[in-house]
């Protein structure tokens, strides 16, 4: 694959970060900052495809840029009937705490024995004045207290399913091989060199 950047419409830069590490090197992620977006990018639907669909419609309006990808990610939570899903990043608020998030979900999960979850990412990416998505889940566990030091949201009380650790004691080469990110990042990354190659 030649050389490529590629708009990544996030402000989120523990999501810039995980994305790039999944990324060959060819692709190059191009920041909000370096597109000359410096607002926060809205997220006002109920539906992650939404959101992500919307992110990356405002962004490239605002850069003037013709394509890039944005994501939406959320916990859904059986017990929860889906909560925090599309609402994960300010569950416990606008303020986006994820100490605050964390504690919200374990204190309503206190009396819960059923413990299952899942953690899903949808990409839009606008490539060639179209639309394409791309999902990606991860099954697992909701623990009952915070175990690890890495990652970011949610990961110290998540463990993914077939592992026996949560996110947050797994370092990014580890997490990627459950990655809900992962998964959906590595259909994009499959579009784009078909993309690339046809083009």
């Amino acid at each position: 694959m030649k050389r490529m950047d590629i708009l990544f419409a996030t402000n989120n830069q523990h999501k810039r970060k995980e994305v790039q590490s999944l990324l060959p090197e060819a692709i190059r992620l191009i920041t909000l900052e370096e597109a000359g977006v410096h607002v926060d990018v809205p997220e006002p639907f109920e539906t992650l495809p939404e959101n992500a669909l919307h992110k990356i419609r405002f962004v490239l309006k605002e850069s003037g840029l013709t394509a890039g990808f944005s994501e939406d990610s959320g916990l859904f939570i059986e017990s929860l009937q889906g909560r925090p899903g599309v609402h994960s990043a300010h569950y416990a608020g606008p303020q986006r705490n994820d100490a605050e998030n964390i504690e919200r979900v374990l204190e309503e999960m206190k009396e819960d024995i059923n413990r299952t979850a899942y953690f899903q990412t949808t990409i839009c990416l606008i490539w060639d004045h179209q639309e394409h998505f791309f999902t990606g889940i991860c099954h697992g566990n909701i623990t009952r207290q915070l175990s690890g030091s890495k990652g970011f949201g949610y990961d110290p009380i998540f463990q993914p399913a077939g592992a026996d650790r949560t996110f947050a004691e797994m370092d990014l080469i580890e997490k990627n091989r459950y990655s809900h990110r992962q998964k959906a990042v590595q259909q994009l990354i499959d579009f784009l060199h078909h993309a690339k190659k046809t083009g």
